[in-house]
């Protein structure tokens, strides 16, 4: 493979790593709002903010986590056939079916920039109590969705090293 590929994988495996591990603390955030939430409901303090930062914590963990899952191969796989194919065949089946995914998260992540456009010219907020301006918590997912975009176009080029012998 030439080196600009080598190098865009390899970019690409220890950014998404590296967001990875960092997203994994956030389930330790999202534990301590939780538990702030619990104590405050306990003394009769109502903390309005607690739920949605919760909710907001939550997709930041989904969407950066999900391109480091990719990257682990921890994703979840339809495997009626696919556990029986040689690695071959896998290959050449990933690198088919990964122009579906990279489809899906090239119209996802053109609705996320649209809506977080939108979300930063009108200031939008959340139609609850605290009302939160929504704007940020779009940002990560537009960010998530163009990690999984890189990540889903480095498992392409590592499938097709894969079908010419070769290894990234």
């Amino acid at each position: 493979m030439p080196d600009w590929i080598t190098s865009y994988v390899r970019f690409v495996d220890r950014l998404n790593y590296r967001v990875g591990r960092f997203s994994m603390y956030l389930l330790f955030v999202l534990m301590a709002v939780l538990l702030w939430s619990s104590i405050s409901n306990i003394l009769r303090h109502n903390a309005i903010w607690t739920l949605e930062t919760a909710q907001f914590i939550m997709v930041a963990y989904y969407m950066l986590g999900g391109p480091y899952s990719l990257q682990l191969d921890s994703n979840v796989r339809m495997d009626l056939l696919y556990h029986r194919w040689s690695d071959r065949t896998k290959a050449w089946v990933d690198a088919f079916s990964i122009f579906a995914l990279m489809f899906y998260l090239g119209v996802l992540l053109y609705g996320a920039v649209e809506s977080t456009v939108y979300s930063i010219e009108y200031a939008e907020r959340s139609a609850t109590a605290w009302r939160p301006y929504i704007a940020p918590i779009k940002i990560v997912m537009c960010v998530g969705v163009f990690l999984m975009l890189l990540q889903s176009t480095a498992f392409f080029f590592k499938d097709v090293a894969r079908l010419r012998g070769e290894e990234l």
